[in-house]
């Protein structure tokens, strides 16, 4: 481009002799406007952009300042006359002093002479604020640098100062209203409140204080009954799963529907046993109501052998032992029956599926392959099957497995793979081992078996003792930095520091096997590892635990347990409140309790719907979106609230360890009697 032409000459303009003002104003500001316009695109960029920076730190400035000011000055007026009408107390007005009688002090009526002394010396005192007042104590999840020590229950009254955008309120039938909390468009209770707040003094709350009474005589309080919880929560999942899933197998709570898996009725077999323990018996008889007119096993439908085993099967056996009622033990007859095809194979080591109503029997479509825990695990119940109808065929069947497997070449140290072959009856994949998924069962049928049968099968207590010393010799690790032992998985002699959930039953199963007379360090053991269970659900911000959790072992870094992004999901497992009533049961440690009961509140804060049930949810990272997957799982009615509350009760000859044995579907069945 080529630049202006420049003009020479002068310019010069003359006022009005009338007018004495200057009047250059116009040619200054021409003048400044071709200024402008003569510097570069660029750099009226940059001017116009500090100036637009600096206009915004104006306004955010201001507005800071103000806010301060305005804080300052509520605090100083506003908030101290409150704060002292509510003491009962009355602000002095400037150049007044109050004059009072000799030996009186403010504030004490009807005190003996020889205290006064001692009264008036100069003191401030602390008194509570009122409930509208309270601040909302701070949240103790997170990581253990973050947490206060000590199990303090969250289950308290929330006084709020104001409400949150995204809460709404729920009227309960006439009773206090209950925060919900909406995750777009799923509405989801928060936890209920049933303990006061402590005071400023730092102790327990009275009903007086949070009334604001004058009357400060300590009021008792009930404490909470964790067994009752545990009823209710039933109550309310039973509520949705008879609303909207009534017969079929799973609810979907959050839209109101359900799921089919084997169109068995899954959820109400799976819960029976757990309604006569929790004396629901307007429940229980609706439920026995549907078992004898509706529930039919002669459906042409493919049906999981483990699955149909530990729930159903398992489920009516230990109905039938608990109410004597001949109507489950007939059922289980009935499927027990049906499922024999499986076991038809060239090895007897039977087919992961089968069809009920055919009567035909085959592996998945991908694979000839069954998993080890799904064969090794079906042990208990048809062998008590064949016990209470005196025919041997169900025990035979299951009892060529357990040989198979303990003669088995590919063990590591009593450690199996996770796979085994319908064909040739030998392991597959034998690079991988673990105490998770596809194996985890399979030791804890080992000890169970050697219990039910009373102490007798030798080669089954071989094979455990075996295992959980390959465990403590491949497979134990410690965290950095608190020293967290954890089970890893081994996989081609490489060490991956990860441990499922599922494996929260081993502190259980060690604990029981302590208590019948194996090494004492299997208790220790037990310990260690139900402290890690108990971090793995401590850790996370929602306190519920996820599916799999990984373990540092890098000195470096300061946190014990990390999870991957796909590994968030929590379905309402039962392994860890599991473990904790075997804890409970043989330690009598309260803490066990405590630990519980944090689950437990925290199911209800994060995964109970208002309308009936409670869902999984897919990240346990996220107290505020925790991402519900609206799915209940049949377990959750038939483990883990039957393990809370078994967990809560006072009886502790409740199906007592020594008489009973629970299958891995907490299903409980009886010792045998001739074995003891």
């Amino acid at each position: 481009m080529y630049s202006p032409q420049r003009k020479d000459f002068v310019s010069l303009t003359l006022g009005d002799q009338h007018n004495r003002s200057y009047t250059n104003g116009k040619h200054r500001r021409q003048s400044c406007w071709r200024k402008w316009k003569q510097l570069s695109r660029l750099q009226r960029s940059l001017i116009l952009f500090l100036l637009a920076f600096l206009f915004i730190c104006g306004i955010l400035s201001y507005s800071s300042l103000s806010e301060q000011w305005r804080g300052l000055s509520d605090r100083s007026l506003k908030e101290d006359w409150v704060e002292m009408e509510n003491r009962g107390l009355r602000p002095i007005p400037p150049g007044l002093v109050p004059k009072l009688p000799p030996g009186v002090v403010p504030g004490v009526q009807d005190v003996p002479p020889e205290v006064l002394p001692e009264l008036q010396r100069p003191s401030i005192p602390i008194l509570p604020k009122p409930p509208a007042m309270q601040r909302k104590p701070p949240s103790k999840r997170g990581p253990p640098a973050l947490q206060k020590r000590g199990n303090v229950s969250d289950w308290q009254v929330k006084d709020r100062e104001e409400p949150e955008p995204e809460l709404k309120r729920e009227d309960d039938g006439g009773k206090e209203a209950r925060t919900v909390i909406s995750w777009r468009g799923a509405m989801i209770e928060a936890e209920q409140g049933t303990e006061l707040q402590p005071t400023a003094h730092g102790k327990e709350g009275t009903v007086a204080d949070a009334e604001g009474a004058t009357n400060l005589e300590p009021v008792t309080v009930k404490p909470v009954d964790r067994v009752e919880a545990v009823r209710e929560a039933f109550r309310h999942a039973w509520k949705g799963y008879k609303a909207f899933a009534w017969g079929h197998d799973e609810l979907k709570p959050l839209s109101k529907t359900h799921a089919e898996w084997f169109g068995l009725g899954l959820t109400l077999i799976d819960a029976l046993d757990t309604m006569w323990i929790l004396g629901l018996k307007d429940e229980f008889a609706e439920a026995r109501k549907w078992v004898e007119t509706e529930l039919s096993f002669s459906k042409n439908v493919d049906v999981n052998l483990f699955e149909s085993t530990i729930r159903i099967l398992g489920g009516l056996l230990s109905t039938y032992h608990l109410s004597g009622d001949t109507l489950f033990l007939e059922k289980a007859k009935d499927i027990g029956s049906r499922l024999m095809p499986a076991f038809k194979t060239p090895s007897k080591i039977p087919y992961s599926d089968v069809n009920i109503g055919k009567g035909t029997a085959h592996p998945p479509r991908w694979t000839t392959d069954s998993t080890v825990a799904e064969v090794t695990s079906i042990q208990l119940e048809f062998r008590e099957l064949s016990r209470l109808t005196q025919d041997p065929q169900y025990q035979n069947a299951v009892e060529e497995v357990t040989r198979q497997v303990h003669r088995l070449e590919g063990k590591r140290d009593g450690l199996v793979p996770m796979f085994i072959n319908t064909n040739s009856g030998k392991f597959t994949r034998r690079g991988a081992f673990t105490l998770g998924a596809r194996a985890d069962s399979y030791y804890e049928y080992l000890l169970k078996q050697w219990l039910q049968g009373g102490k007798k099968e030798t080669e089954l207590l071989e094979d455990y003792l075996q295992a959980v010393e390959g465990v403590k010799k491949n497979l134990l690790r410690q965290t950095s930095p608190s020293k967290l032992t954890f089970v890893g998985e081994l996989s081609n002699g490489r060490l991956n520091p990860k441990m499922d959930h599922l494996v929260c039953f081993l502190p259980g199963a060690l604990a029981l096997g302590a208590h019948n007379g194996l090494p004492a360090d299997h208790m220790d053991l037990a310990l260690q590892l139900m402290e890690t269970c108990h971090q793995m659900y401590a850790q996370m911000e929602t306190g519920l635990s996820p599916e799999i959790a990984h373990f540092n072992l890098q000195y470096q870094s300061g946190r014990d347990i990390d999870v991957k992004p796909a590994d968030r999901h929590n379905l309402l497992r039962p392994e860890t409140v599991e473990s904790l009533f075997y804890m409970y049961r043989f330690t009598n440690d309260s803490r066990y309790r405590d630990w519980g009961w944090d689950i437990l509140q925290s199911f209800n804060k994060h995964t109970r719907v208002p309308s009936g049930g409670y869902t999984s949810i897919g990240n346990v990272r996220d107290p505020l979106n925790p991402a519900p997957r609206d799915k209940m799982e049949s377990f959750f009615l038939g483990e883990t609230l039957k393990y809370l509350f078994l967990l809560f009760s006072e009886d502790t000859e409740l199906l007592s360890l020594d008489k009973y044995v629970f299958n891995t579907e907490a299903h409980p069945l009886p010792i045998w009697p001739s074995a003891s």
